[in-house]
């Protein structure tokens, strides 16, 4: 309840300082939207660590003494997959992802995830393995050692766990054998995407980039699209165009929302909330069911038994409600103080703006995690 009451303080004060004058936001055109075409792509691919410590995948995962066999296979030697035992391999998915504009011969980091039983990747080495794309074409090759950052250890039945022994990374493990090709300098129309969608922030962005660039260039195609033409000068020049409007500076307008999460009873509401008007009664009823141990004692010379018996006893006790009227326009700071005076937890916060939302008095987005 403590930290509940300190959580809602805060918010009371971040309510006041928003009261005393409304401060405007302003961010970096490169951090509102996004290019399109300009991202990355995922790979994956199947392949075998080995080196382990007796921590890798027991005989009874065929799928790894089959590809085990396999490799050998390639590797000259002629092997039966019923005799092989593979306490010191693991077979593991590799997963990476391919950055825009990446050349050949160029380093990333991949991920390997133990897809058998092994108990832990630590200590070692995962064998060349080929990174595919969505299309099926083979776009980077990963070899190397494994740095995992967990452990697990086990003895006389007993066991210990730290973070995940079974997932390791193969820093700069990654080369590219194959670009995604495409001219950026030859595009004759750039297209930002915003991250949120929101007409007004879309509008602002189409103002900076023409009153940049002193022509009407830009438009908006939706709440999420501008579409830039490249202008004359610009032309072949596009990554000239992008790195000068990058820094462009765009006003935001921060949206009415409220963000709750139900598992942990987490509550964050934005500074531009408002409540309408509504009454809040709040209260609740515990029932404690108690069970306490007792001995049946028979008669002497009755030939009976002892047993056991469980004595049951049932209480009810309901808490006086509490009532709180909120009045219309009533602010994010206005109310963490309503709240906070009731004492009341974030977990019942979730459940009272639910309610609040489902009269129609809550004037904001609200988000249930």
């Amino acid at each position: 309840m403590r930290v509940a009451a300190l959580f809602l303080a805060t918010l009371a004060l971040f309510g006041a300082e928003i009261a005393k004058g409304e401060k405007k936001i302003e961010s970096k055109l490169r951090d509102v939207a996004r290019i399109q075409g300009v991202r990355g792509n995922q790979l994956l691919g199947y392949g075998m660590v080995v080196g382990l410590d007796g921590s890798g995948d027991k005989d009874q995962t065929k799928f790894t003494t089959q590809s085990l066999a396999n490799l050998m296979s390639r590797q000259g030697l002629t092997v039966n997959p019923t005799t092989v035992k593979v306490k010191n391999v693991a077979a593991v998915m590799v997963t990476a992802e391919l950055p825009p504009f990446a050349r050949a011969g160029s380093r990333l980091d991949v991920t390997v995830s133990s897809t058998g039983d092994a108990k832990s990747l630590a200590g070692g080495t995962l064998l060349m393995t080929a990174l595919q794309g969505p299309d099926g074409q083979t776009y980077a090759v990963a070899q190397g050692p494994l740095l995992v950052g967990g452990f697990s250890a086990s003895a006389g039945g007993a066991s210990v766990t730290k973070n995940h022994p079974t997932v390791g990374r193969v820093p700069d493990g990654g080369i590219i054998e194959r670009e995604v090709g495409g001219d950026f300098n030859g595009r004759a129309t750039l297209r930002y995407a915003l991250m949120e969608e929101d007409f007004t922030t879309a509008i602002r962005v189409v103002h900076a980039i023409n009153e940049e660039l002193g022509e009407k260039l830009a438009r908006p195609l939706d709440a999420r699209t501008v579409e830039l033409v490249i202008p004359k000068e610009f032309q072949g020049r596009a990554v000239e165009l992008v790195a000068r409007l990058e820094n462009l500076g765009v006003q935001l307008q921060p949206k009415a929302r409220v963000v709750v999460n139900e598992k942990t009873g987490t509550v964050i509401l934005g500074a531009d909330v408002r409540i309408g008007a509504v009454s809040i009664v709040q209260g609740g009823l515990s029932i404690m069911v108690s069970s306490t141990p007792q001995v049946s004692q028979p008669a002497a010379l009755s030939q009976g038994k002892t047993v056991k018996v469980e004595k049951k006893e049932v209480s009810a006790k309901e808490e006086k409600p509490k009532t709180l009227t909120v009045e219309p326009g009533v602010s994010v700071g206005k109310l963490a103080e309503m709240l906070n005076s009731m004492e009341v937890g974030p977990r019942d916060i979730v459940a009272i703006l639910q309610a609040i939302k489902d009269a129609g008095a809550l004037q904001a987005e609200l988000r249930v995690l």
